[in-house]
C-alpha cells in the first residue's frame, strides 16, 4: 500500500536496523570482555549461578592459604619438639652414664653441669617458640601460655561447618609436667641441680626421661598426622577450585568462535537493513508520481 503518511518498508526497515545494532553491539561487548555475561540482562540466571561460584570458588582459595598456614605453624611447632627429643636424649645419656658406678663425683659435677644446661635450653624452647608472633608451645606452667595450650580450630572450607579440630593440650600439659620433673633448671633460673649427683639419683631419672621422651614423640605424632590431613584437605580444595571455576567459565565466558560469527551477520544485517532503508525512501516518489 502507497500511503502518504507512514511508510511501511521504512519502518520495517529501521526496526531490523536497530535489531541488527542492538546485537552487533552485544556481539562487541562480549568480544572485547571477553565474557558472555557483562550484566544481568544477558542472562540473569546464569549470572546468579556464576556469582555463587565465585563466592565459592574464592572461599575456597583463602581455605587452601589456611591449610598452608597452619601446616606450617604445626611444622614449626613439630621442629621444636624435635630438638626437645634430641636434648632428652642427650640428657639419658648423661644419666646412664651418671649411674654407672665407673663415674665418680668429678665425673658426675661435670656431666650435671652439661645437664643443666640442658635443662635451661628446654626451657626456653618450650617458652619461646613462636609462629607469627605467638607462642606455640607454653603450657602455662613454668612457661606461657601457647595456640597448642587450648583446642585449635582450622577453617577449611568456604562454609561455616567446614572446620577441623585439634586439641593436643592434654599432651602438651603431660609433656610440661615431664620436663619439669627431669631439671631443676626448667624455670630459667640458673639454679645447679643435683639430679646426677649420685649413681642411684641418676639411675632414677632413667624412667623420668624415658617417660619425657615417648611424651614429645606422641605430642609430634598428633602434630604430624593433623599436618599429613592439612595437606589432603588442601590437594582436594584445589581439585574443587579447579573445578568450580570451570564450570563458572563455562556460564561466563565467551566463545569467540560463535560470537565473532554472531557480529559478522550483524554486520551483514546492519548493511542490508541501511541499504533497504535507502531503498525505502524512493516510494516518496510513487506517490508523487499519481499525483502529476
Amino acid at each position: 500500500m502507497l500511503s502518504l503518511y507512514t511508510n511501511f518498508a521504512a519502518l520495517s526497515a529501521q526496526s531490523t536496523m536497530a535489531l541488527a545494532q542492538k546485537q552487533l553491539s552485544t556481539s562487541m561487548t562480549r568480544l572485547s570482555t571477553g565474557y558472555r555475561i557483562n550484566s544481568a540482562m544477558d542472562d540473569a540466571a546464569g549470572l546468579q549461578i556464576a556469582t555463587r561460584l565465585r563466592a565459592q570458588a574464592s572461599g575456597m582459595t583463602v581455605a587452601m592459604r589456611n591449610t598452608q598456614n597452619s601446616t606450617s605453624m604445626l611444622q614449626t611447632a613439630d621442629g621444636a619438639l624435635g630438638e626437645v627429643s634430641n636434648i632428652l636424649i642427650r640428657m639419658k645419656d648423661l644419666a646412664t652414664q651418671a649411674a654407672d658406678a665407673s663415674s665418680n663425683q668429678s665425673d658426675r659435677s661435670a656431666m650435671q653441669s652439661e645437664y643443666d644446661a640442658l635443662g635451661a635450653e628446654l626451657y626456653n624452647i618450650m617458652s619461646n617458640t613462636t609462629f607469627g608472633g605467638n607462642l606455640l608451645l607454653g603450657n602455662g606452667s613454668g612457661a606461657a601460655k601457647g595456640t597448642l595450650s587450648a583446642a585449635m580450630t582450622f577453617q577449611i572450607g568456604a562454609s561455616g561447618s567446614e572446620t577441623m579440630q585439634l586439641d593436643a593440650s592434654g599432651a602438651l600439659g603431660g609433656l610440661d609436667t615431664a620436663l619439669k620433673a627431669l631439671s631443676a633448671n626448667f624455670a630459667a633460673t640458673g639454679s645447679a641441680g643435683t639430679e646426677l649427683s649420685s649413681n642411684s639419683g641418676a639411675n632414677g631419672m632413667l624412667t623420668l626421661l624415658s617417660t619425657a621422651i615417648d611424651q614429645a614423640s606422641g605430642l609430634r605424632s598428633t602434630l604430624g598426622a593433623t599436618a599429613n590431613r592439612l595437606g589432603h584437605i588442601h590437594n582436594n580444595l584445589a581439585n574443587m577450585v579447579s573445578n568450580t571455576k570451570a564450570a563458572m567459565g563455562r556460564i561466563m565466558d565467551v566463545d569467540y568462535a560463535a560470537e565473532s560469527a554472531n557480529m559478522a551477520s550483524a554486520q551483514m544485517r546492519l548493511q542490508a537493513s541501511a541499504a533497504m532503508l535507502k531503498q525505502s525512501q524512493s516510494m516518496a516518489k510513487y506517490i508523487l508520481a499519481l499525483l502529476q
